[in-house]
Order: C-alpha cells, then structure tokens, then sequence
C-alpha cells in the first residue's frame, strides 16, 4: 500500500487555515462565497490524485478512486465551518481523507465525500447534506428556516446549484463502510494525557425554538407585580433546562435570544430562544424534554405569559458499528502503544446520519483545554500526528477487512 504520510494533511491544514482562516478565524460559512472558495481548493487537491469526482443532488462533493473488488470504502467529514471557527473542524477529516486518496492502494473502492453543510450554523439544521443522502432530511420542515439576514435555505441552497425538494435524490447505496477523523472539541483526552480514541457513538439531539409571548409595558410606571416580561420567562427558562441537563446527565445549551421590542424603555412582549439538548441514551433525551416542557409550562403560568414550542431538529443517539469500532481502537492501540480509549461524541457528525444506515466509525483527537467553534481551537502537532497515523491505520485495517466483517 502506497505510504500514508500524516505530514502532508498537518501542510494542507495550515494552507487551507491561510486561505479561510486568520485573527478573525475560519471562513467557510456554508452556501457562502468563502465555503465555495475553500471546496475550490479542495477540488484542486483533489485533481491532483487522479480521483473523478461528482456533486450529489444535495451539494455533497465526491471524489472517488477505483478498486479492483466491488466493495466501498468512504472517508470523509466536512470543509464548512462555523463563523469564527477553528482551523481543524471539519478540516482534520478533510485533509485525513484527502490523505486516503494519495495512499490508495488499488484493492477497493475508495470514495472521499465532502458534506455540504454539516455545521447547520446559518439555518439551523445541521447535518443536511449527510441527512439527505441518509434518507432522513424531512424537505418541508426546513423550508421556511431563515438565515440572520432573512435569506430563506432553499435560495441559499438555490444560488449554489441545489435544489432542496432534489436533496432526496443524494444516497449511501453500495457503500460498505464509511470513517471519520475528528478532534473531540471536549477535554476528556486532554484530561486523560491520551492523543486519540476510538468513538462509539454519537449523543442524540433534541434542538427547539420556544417563543413565550407577554405584554409590552412601559419600564418606568408599570409596578414588578403587574408585569408579563417574556425575557424574564425566557431566563428562567433556561435555567431549569440547565438544572434538568445536570440532574439527567445530558447537556444542555440556550443558543440564541431574540427579544422583542427590545427597547431599554419597554418589557419585551415577545422572547423566543432556542435550546439544545443532547444525550447518548433515548431515555436520557427523552426525560429532559419532558422536563422542560413541564417547566415551560409552569413558568408561563407563573410570569402571566404563552408559550410556543418549534422542533428544529432532533435525531436519535446513534451507536456505531461494533466491528469498525473495534477496528478503530485497534488503530489507535497499534500507534500509541497504550490501550485506545472508547469515547461518545457529545457533538454531531455526519458519521452519525451515515450509522443510521450502514457501518461507520470515528476516530478522535485530543482538543487543546477542550475548546472548538472558536479561533482559538487548536490540538498539539504530536497529537495530530498520532490521531492521523492511527486513521491512516484504520484505512488499511477497513480495506482489509470490509468484506470479512462478521
């Protein structure tokens, strides 16, 4: 097998971090001009292997290598980013798969997909592109999702070539294993003094918006007993989701507030914020929503105001495949010399949608104190070196084995 050289993905990184990143951070807001510039560098990368390579009906990028048996092996992750991400989100599993395509030795199928949109930071949904090809993308419950600016995501996705009501057309047919580097964006690895893991599975998500709905008041002459205050119903809220995630063992987070009018002079009348939750059991996720719905419900009769819930999205904790997660820890074992920590992924991934249907796996790399979604996001070079040697290891071991799995 043609030799699998992590240094080359670190110098991808770093000029792929020069060309979208900066003080400022990453660049690559999906369906925006800087995500398109970054798959154009990509593709050059991409050109220079000999891999052909495709777009699917929802903006997914595919690059593939030809074998000499029938069976599939994918690699990948996503180029997108956060808005004042870090240079190794998304872009680690980039260049770890663009790393597969230079090593391909010919026995199998190899394909690297780039998933449009993993991220979900300007609509909402993350995860879309993986979705669509998994079967699972619901078009009309993300039709009327809106972007700060007030762009709808089906003329976000228009202006790139994607049709949303095509994005069904994408599939996973014919593909027998797919495999995923990622930095953890958690400490546990740090903590632990371990640069990589094998990952065997992912948290489930419930994510919501939830409007509660007062009166608008003048803030001088209306007394504190008569007051129906929405962002006061809105704060408590929030804490009692914050209460519910510790008491259950999940996490949870309020992502973002908008209170309306939102004059220092009036009490808002309206306050709408989202919250997400996530755990790695059903029945966790399940009896934290249940929480704070009852809480919200409470609340509202408390502070005198409504309350409306709105599902954005929700998917199942997601168990990898068993055979691949053994395959994983086996690579990280055979290049630490240690034995592989086993992990859940609190964050989501695309692997999580493709697990849904057929065999995937992850591997981690430590993140330095724990931070990602932010400029600081980094992990020390000698991790990243282990994390991508015990990928590349994860490759040949998935090459080897796919058609021998029990």
């Amino acid at each position: 097998m043609p030799e699998f050289d992590p240094q080359r993905p670190l110098a991808d990184l770093r000029e792929l971090a020069e060309l979208t990143g900066g003080e400022g951070g990453a660049r690559r807001l999906a369906w925006s001009d800087d995500w398109a510039r970054a798959r154009e560098w990509l593709l050059a990368k991409i050109e220079q292997t000999g891999a052909t390579v495709e777009r699917d009906a929802a903006g997914n990028l595919w690059a593939t290598k030809p074998g000499e048996s029938d069976e599939v092996l994918v690699v990948g992750s996503h180029i997108d980013a956060v808005p004042h991400g870090g240079w190794l989100d998304g872009a680690l599993g980039i260049a770890a798969a663009l790393e597969c395509l230079r090593a391909h030795d010919g026995k199998v199928t190899l394909k690297l997909v780039d998933w449009a949109d993993e991220e979900g930071a300007r609509f909402g949904r993350s995860l879309l592109g993986s979705s669509a090809a998994a079967g699972t993308l619901d078009p009309d419950a993300v039709r009327t999702l809106t972007d700060a600016q007030g762009t709808t995501l089906p003329d976000a996705l228009k202006a790139h070539g994607v049709d949303l009501d095509a994005m069904g057309e994408a599939t996973l047919d014919g593909i027998d294993a797919y495999l995923e580097l990622h930095i953890e964006q958690g400490p546990r690895l740090e903590e632990a003094g371990k640069p990589a893991a094998a990952v065997i599975g992912c948290y489930g998500v419930e994510r919501h918006a939830i409007a509660f709905t007062g009166r608008a008041s003048h803030a001088g002459s209306t007394p504190m007993d008569l007051r129906h205050d929405a962002f006061l119903a809105a704060a408590k809220f929030g804490l009692a989701a914050r209460d519910s995630a510790i008491a259950r063992g999940g996490v949870a987070t309020i992502g973002t507030v908008k209170a309306e009018p939102g004059i220092p002079t009036i009490i808002n009348e309206r306050c709408e914020v989202t919250l997400d939750q996530r755990a790695f059991t059903p029945e966790q996720l399940r009896d934290m929503l249940a929480d704070v719905k009852a809480a919200a419900d409470r609340i509202a009769a408390e502070e005198g105001v409504e309350v409306e819930w709105t599902r954005i999205w929700q998917i199942d904790p997601v168990p990898f495949d068993e055979h691949l997660v053994e395959l994983a820890a086996q690579a990280v074992a055979e290049t630490t010399g240690d034995e592989a920590p086993r992990l859940p992924s609190g964050a989501l991934h695309d692997c999580a949608e493709v697990a849904r249907v057929l065999p995937a796996v992850m591997v981690f790399s430590s993140s330095t104190g724990g931070v990602s979604h932010s400029p600081v996001e980094d992990t020390p070079e000698e991790d990243l070196l282990v994390a991508l040697r015990a990928f590349g290891r994860l490759y040949e071991l998935a090459s080897a084995g796919i058609t021998s799995r029990p």
